[in-house]
C-alpha cells in the first residue's frame, strides 16, 4: 500500500467531518459573538440520537438524518430561548459561564440517563473496505465525508445567496444598523444558534457509526473545532474549513510518523505558533467581516 495516497485520503475524510463541526461553531461566534462551550455536548446528543434510533428502531444512522434535522433545529431554538436569550446582551464572562454550565448540565444528564459506558453503532457496512489509487478506506467514513461536504456546501450556499443568510451576515457586521433597518436581531440570533446546532448535530450522527458513543465524547472533537475556528480567523467560515483540513493533515501525519499519542500535542503547538505569529488567525479575519466570504 502506498503511504502518500493513504495519508491524503485519510486527511480529506477526517477534515470534512472536522469542518462541519467547526463551521457551526464559527457561525455562532461570527453572528452572535458567543463562544459556545456546549458545542461538544450537542455533538454528543447527535451521536446518541443515531445510537438509539439504530438500537431501538433499527434505523440506519444516515437515514436518521432525515428525521433528526427538525429535532436538532428545535433543540437549538429551545436552548437559545431558554438559556442564551437572557444573556445574549450580557458580558462575555456571563456568556462563557452560561455555556460552560449548559455543557456540564448536558454531560451529567447524559451520564444519568445513559451511564458512562461506551456504546457502539455497528452497521452492516461498518467493516466494508474500499480501495482507490493505493489508498484503503472505510465505507462508513466515506459516506460520512460525502454527507458532511454536502451539508457544509448547503450552509455556505445558504449564507451566501439566501435572503435569510444575507440578513444574518448583516446582523453579524453591525447589529445596531441591522436593527435600524428593521431586522429582528433577536430572531436572527435564535436562527443562527439553531442552525449552528443543526450542523454539529448532523456531525454527531455522522460520527456515530465510526466512533464510540459516551457522555463526554464531545470533548475530543470540540477542542479541534475551537482550534480550527481560531486558526481560520474568528467568524471566518472559509478559514475554519481550511483550518479543519490543516488540523486533519497534522493529525494523520503525526499518527503515522510518531504515534497517535502525539497528535494533540502537535496541533496544539501549531495553534500556539499561529497565535504568536498571527493572533487574528491564518487569514487575518476578525469576526463577521469575513463571514461567508
Amino acid at each position: 500500500m502506498d503511504v502518500l495516497p493513504q495519508l491524503i485520503v485519510s486527511t480529506i475524510l477526517l477534515g470534512g467531518l472536522y469542518a462541519l463541526i467547526a463551521v457551526g461553531l464559527t457561525l455562532i461566534f461570527g453572528v452572535m459573538r458567543v463562544v459556545n462551550f456546549a458545542h461538544g455536548e450537542f455533538l454528543m446528543i447527535g451521536m446518541y440520537v443515531a445510537f438509539w434510533a439504530f438500537t431501538l428502531l433499527h434505523f440506519d444512522p444516515y437515514l436518521t438524518l432525515v428525521v433528526s434535522l427538525p429535532l436538532f433545529f428545535a433543540l437549538g431554538w429551545v436552548s437559545y430561548r431558554s438559556v442564551m436569550k437572557p444573556v445574549i446582551h450580557a458580558s462575555h464572562n456571563v456568556q462563557v459561564f452560561t455555556t460552560v454550565g449548559l455543557s456540564i448540565a448536558l454531560q451529567n444528564l447524559a451520564l444519568v440517563l445513559f451511564t458512562a459506558d461506551a456504546q457502539f453503532v455497528r452497521t452492516d457496512y461498518y467493516t466494508t473496505v474500499l480501495r482507490m489509487g493505493g489508498a484503503v478506506f472505510n465505507l462508513a467514513q466515506t459516506a460520512a465525508f460525502v454527507i458532511a461536504v454536502l451539508a457544509t456546501a448547503v450552509l455556505f450556499g445558504f449564507m451566501r445567496w439566501s435572503y435569510t443568510g444575507k440578513v444574518m451576515r448583516a446582523t453579524a457586521q453591525d447589529p445596531q444598523a441591522a436593527t435600524l433597518m428593521g431586522i429582528d436581531t433577536g430572531r436572527i440570533y435564535a436562527l443562527t444558534w439553531a442552525v449552528g446546532i443543526v450542523c454539529v448535530g448532523v456531525a454527531g450522527v455522522l460520527l456515530a457509526p465510526i466512533y464510540p458513543v459516551y457522555p463526554t465524547v464531545g470533548l475530543q472533537f470540540v477542542l479541534i473545532a475551537y482550534i480550527a475556528v481560531v486558526l481560520g480567523g474568528l467568524g471566518d467560515m472559509v478559514g475554519a474549513l481550511i483550518a479543519a483540513l490543516v488540523i486533519a493533515a497534522v493529525e494523520v501525519i503525526a499518527s503515522y510518523t510518531i504515534g497517535t499519542a502525539w497528535k494533540e500535542v502537535l496541533y496544539l503547538v501549531l495553534f500556539i505558533l499561529v497565535l504568536v505569529i498571527r493572533p487574528a488567525g491564518l487569514f487575518g479575519q476578525r469576526g463577521a467581516e469575513g463571514l461567508g466570504t
